[in-house]
């Protein structure tokens, strides 16, 4: 039988035991968190006691947690509902961020991925009107940290409001809502251990937020519906582990960098986006010269190792990485990348496993340009 080798945390982290036994408890009380009997205050205690475990690890109070259906959903509540007369995003933002709204303009990165703050306060200098900035903490295909507390003071200085997709942080590198000082953060339940179908947005009161679910007061009337107490409670029990957990970090990035300089040393040609600037410690995206992204994902997948092709929104898509594309990645080479997560549970053999299985695909397409074991 092949081993089981899982290294898409990015896409999905797996649920734990703890965040299991968390769900499955929630879902089995009968209560609707809006209701004022024994059941439903019940829910509505599970509901508030997540709202704080999410709310401490990131430094915010309870009272700017915003439950949602997701990070996508997060992120269209922000873009949609602050009716900002511009909104500014970096060229490499998730497509729920590029695609949230109408009157998105993109800035331009460099070769690293990480936003050209120049032209940002180029164009900020130059609107009327309110103003929303929308710049990931971390991209989901290639690691690279953007500097949000930096953008954030460049932003306030001309009158804008910032927003950030943490979703890939969170877990990962240390998130302080204070430190990053934006007036609004996704967050998504299964980028660290939680369940699919739970995110958040955390919001600055002081800044008016139209709900785009309209029928009923929940969640302050940000997000009306009733709420989703399991992946609630999920979500909540995941954030109590990911606080525990950060420390970790340090030890999958030993395991990132040793699987990358092992490919390095055999494959001179490979190259690994964003390498020279601050990334996530899980996370490396790769080119294979001469192999495309989906041929690797399929080989990959028969020897049961399981990678993808950039974003899971969007890996099912014959092209290459809109992320690679605004980086200056010429298509030839974009098309040959792909993505490795790692996450607390994998090991180093299953790295060198994955080393092995690389160089196996790599010598068979690349015979000539050879030069070494792994």
């Amino acid at each position: 039988m092949l081993r089981a080798t899982y290294f898409d945390h990015n896409a999905t982290a797996p649920v734990t035991a703890e965040v299991a036994d968390a769900i499955a408890g929630a879902i089995a009380l009968p209560g609707n968190a809006s209701s004022v009997h024994t059941a439903g205050r019940q829910a509505r205690q599970l509901v508030e006691q997540a709202r704080e475990h999410i709310a401490l690890l990131i430094g915010a109070s309870p009272a700017q947690i915003v439950f949602t259906s997701g990070g996508t959903e997060a992120n269209n509540l922000v873009l949609r509902g602050t009716e900002c007369d511009h909104i500014l995003a970096s060229a490499v933002e998730h497509d729920s961020v590029l695609v949230a709204a109408d009157n998105i303009e993109q800035m331009p990165v460099d070769g690293d991925g990480v936003i050209n703050l120049a032209a940002l306060a180029a164009k900020l200098a130059e609107m009327d009107g309110q103003a929303l900035v929308s710049v990931m903490l971390a991209n989901n295909e290639t690691g690279v940290i953007q500097p949000v507390a930096e953008i954030s003071r460049l932003a306030k200085e001309h009158g804008a409001l910032v927003h950030t997709d943490a979703i890939q942080a969170l877990g990962k590198v240390k998130v302080d809502w204070t430190e990053l000082a934006v007036d609004f953060m996704s967050l998504s339940a299964h980028k660290i251990g939680g369940p699919q179908g739970a995110g958040v947005l955390v919001v600055n009161e002081a800044v008016p937020l139209q709900s785009l679910i309209k029928g009923g007061g929940q969640e302050r009337s940000r997000r009306a519906g009733t709420e989703n107490v399991p992946g609630i409670v999920g979500f909540g029990a995941a954030a109590n582990l990911a606080a525990e957990n950060i420390d970790k970090a340090n030890e999958i990035k030993i395991l990132r960098d040793h699987l990358e300089s092992k490919i390095k040393s055999m494959a001179p040609d490979a190259v690994v986006f964003g390498e020279r600037v601050d990334r996530l410690p899980n996370t490396i995206c790769l080119s294979m010269p001469n192999v495309s992204s989906e041929t690797q994902v399929m080989k990959f997948d028969l020897t049961g190792i399981m990678v993808s092709a950039g974003s899971a929104c969007s890996s099912g898509r014959v092209q290459a990485s809109h992320v690679l594309k605004a980086m200056g990645v010429g298509e030839e080479v974009a098309s040959t990348a792909i993505r490795v997560s790692l996450g607390d549970s994998n090991t180093k053999e299953e790295v060198d496993y994955f080393v092995s299985q690389w160089r196996e695909i790599y010598v068979r397409a690349n015979s000539e340009n050879f030069k070494g074991a792994a």
